[in-house]
């Protein structure tokens, strides 16, 4: 929508709601009930050792550390050029590198902080953590179904088959459901009919 950033999510919510059926005749339903944000992590051991719980605790001790990026987070007006001024980051050296390369990169001390995405397995598989973004730098990125207005007046029922998925995702459970396709190489359709049956939404 070419908008600045706006961290309220109901805000957001309401705004792209407006803007996307006055322009596009689409329609938001109900966000799903994660939030895949960039998720600034580090190492669980480092997070213990040096009792870390925000962004702004590694902010104080990152003169020492390095960090590995990748080149979308460079580059994005909401990505580290505004991350660096709101916390007052300053690495002794930034590593850009391919995203999907970073987690291993951290896992194996090659860097000390990274910024990936928040539902990814690989956090829970390499036994990172995710450090809270105590100045709400970062604005939501809520998933949510966006469906043509034409098919919701054609075919009503889907509106109350999308309303059952309301709210029916946290983030420890989208990084569960990643990692079972990412990490364990299952059938993405098979981890999802998994999901759904556990959620009573297929029987």
């Amino acid at each position: 929508m070419k908008s600045q950033p706006i961290t309220d999510p109901a805000e957001v919510l309401r705004r792209v709601k407006k803007d996307y059926a006055e322009r596009f005749q689409l329609e938001w339903t109900e966000p799903l009930g994660f939030n895949n944000t960039f998720a600034v992590l580090v190492r669980g051991e480092d997070a213990n050792k040096f009792n870390l719980k925000t962004i702004s605790d590694a902010a104080k001790i990152s003169p020492q550390w390095r960090a590995g990026f990748g080149q979308d987070f460079m580059s994005r007006a909401d990505g580290y050029p505004g991350f660096a001024r709101t916390y007052g980051f300053h690495f002794s050296e930034i590593r850009e590198m391919d995203l999907s390369l970073t987690y291993r990169a951290l896992a194996e001390k090659q860097v000390d902080l990274i910024a990936g995405n928040s539902t990814d397995g690989l956090i829970s598989r390499y036994h990172l953590v995710q450090l809270e973004d105590d100045r709400h730098y970062f604005p939501p990125y809520d998933a949510v179904p966006v469906i043509r207005r034409a098919t919701l007046e054609s075919h009503p029922e889907i509106r109350a088959a999308l309303r059952q998925l309301g709210g029916i995702l946290s983030v420890p459970e989208m990084r569960k459901l990643n990692d079972a396709v990412d990490g364990e190489k299952r059938p993405a359709r098979e981890v999802a009919h998994e999901f759904l049956e556990t959620k009573g939404i297929l029987r």
